[in-house]
């Protein structure tokens, strides 16, 4: 018959005093406490712990150090365990520092080996206890947080789909119950995708007004209802250094910092070019700025493949793609014979957009209403673009179409799939 295996408490033992550790181990052996390590410093004391996972750390130092304390409080982030301090030190803060420092047993003036089990088993309770109220206070603190999650969830769901308090509590619990998840968690998720498809917007804005501000600085020249156009183009500068704004607070700076301030220098080249008003330059600076801002918008797309993500991403491109359709039509109308091939691959992408926005399921009354208006605004204003002296109606055209896919962009940007799935 095979007796069972003894399982002992295990202790590293930390000291500092090579007078008193041969009998300090030999009466933790004698108290059936087995002794893994011993450490002669503190700064071998952390990697002791990690190395052995002690079920008790027993200190034996004279004069405790801020080396000392520095290194027991690591041990309390890292690996807690029961620590036990024998010391001659009876500083009354240094007794304190001990405690924040998380020693359990602070004995003074040495130790008795007939009461070490009885110390051993007041640290482990201490710990224990030190244990569960830190458990308590984290699920506190998380039931809390989670709270303030669901708040700012219903907040999003009662703005973006117009629900009463209630309707967007249900809307939630019934969404956590489909895909198993703790309200909290889908809370946080719905929080997060508003962010991400807010500032994906915005930085699809940036690409939209980048085409934009050259069209309606060749309609301003052209003294196609210059005063109307001029209002237009120092509305749309705005509207970018809005978004700049926006996106800089918003965005990680570590994960987009970077991508955002290449964006934002292009934007300080093409006001300059605004300013001084040549065309050619002008253009060169909206297609950095173009680039640039379809390089932040693909990279906060790649945050989540999801499906609504991608359709939000499509239709916004749609806007500007409209603005760089009118743009480069007003540049062959000017004479620039290059702007041809732009202008037919931008239809054509535009066209391939539109069809396959209208065959998606993810649609709404709202967004089929839009899409429908779209296909109309779009004929017409390839229809003034055919008739070259109909400069108005390609500039009012191309608003309309802009319009229609703003509001379309906002549609997904808050739609239920998007926030929820």
């Amino acid at each position: 018959m095979i007796a069972p295996m003894l399982v002992m408490t295990s202790a590293v033992l930390c000291t500092t005093r090579q007078m008193t550790a041969p009998t300090l181990a030999a009466d933790l052996h004698a108290a059936g406490i087995a002794v893994l390590a011993t450490v002669p410093d503190c700064s071998k004391l952390v990697q002791a712990v990690v190395l052995h996972a002690p079920d008790v750390l027993v200190c034996d130092v004279a004069q405790p150090s801020s080396a000392w304390f520095q290194a027991l409080q690591v041990v309390g982030q890292t690996v807690p365990c029961p620590i036990i301090v024998f010391t001659h030190d009876a500083d009354a803060s240094h007794i304190a520092q001990a405690t924040e420092c998380g020693v359990h047993v602070y004995v003074v003036h040495g130790y008795g080996a007939n009461r070490l089990r009885s110390l051993i088993h007041l640290a482990q309770a201490r710990f224990k206890q030190a244990q569960a109220q830190r458990h308590a206070y984290e699920e506190i603190a998380t039931r809390f947080e989670e709270r303030k999650a669901v708040d700012r969830a219903k907040g999003i769901l009662m703005r973006s789909q117009q629900l009463s308090d209630d309707a967007a509590y249900s809307a939630l619990r019934s969404a956590g119950m489909r895909s198993n998840q703790r309200m909290g968690q889908l809370s946080l998720h719905v929080i997060q995708s508003a962010q991400v498809a807010e500032a994906m917007n915005r930085s699809g804005q940036l690409r939209m007004l980048s085409q934009r501000l050259v069209k309606l600085h060749l309609l301003q020249q052209a003294g196609v209802q210059a005063e109307l156009h001029g209002a237009l183009l120092q509305e749309s500068v705005a509207r970018v250094e809005s978004n700049f704004a926006l996106l800089r607070k918003n965005l990680s700076q570590p994960t987009y910092g970077d991508l955002l301030e290449q964006v934002a220098q292009t934007w300080e080249q093409l006001k300059q070019a605004l300013a001084q008003g040549n065309v050619e330059a002008v253009d060169q600076g909206a297609e950095a700025l173009l680039q640039g801002a379809e390089r932040l918008t693909t990279s906060l797309e790649t945050t989540d493949a999801a499906a609504p993500l991608q359709v939000l991403n499509l239709a916004g491109r749609q806007r500007m793609l409209s603005q760089r359709f009118a743009k480069n039509a007003l540049l062959v109308l000017a004479g620039q014979s290059a702007a041809q091939s732009a202008m037919r691959t931008a239809q054509q992408e535009f066209e391939v957009a539109l069809t396959y926005l209208n065959g998606i399921p993810l649609s709404t009354p709202a967004i089929a209403l839009a899409l429908q208006a779209a296909g109309i605004a779009w004929v017409q204003m390839l229809s003034a673009v055919v008739q070259t002296q109909r400069l108005e109606e390609l500039a009012q055209g191309s608003e309309t179409l802009l319009d229609l896919f703003e509001e379309l962009s906002g549609h997904y940007e808050s739609s239920m799939q998007m926030l929820v799935d």
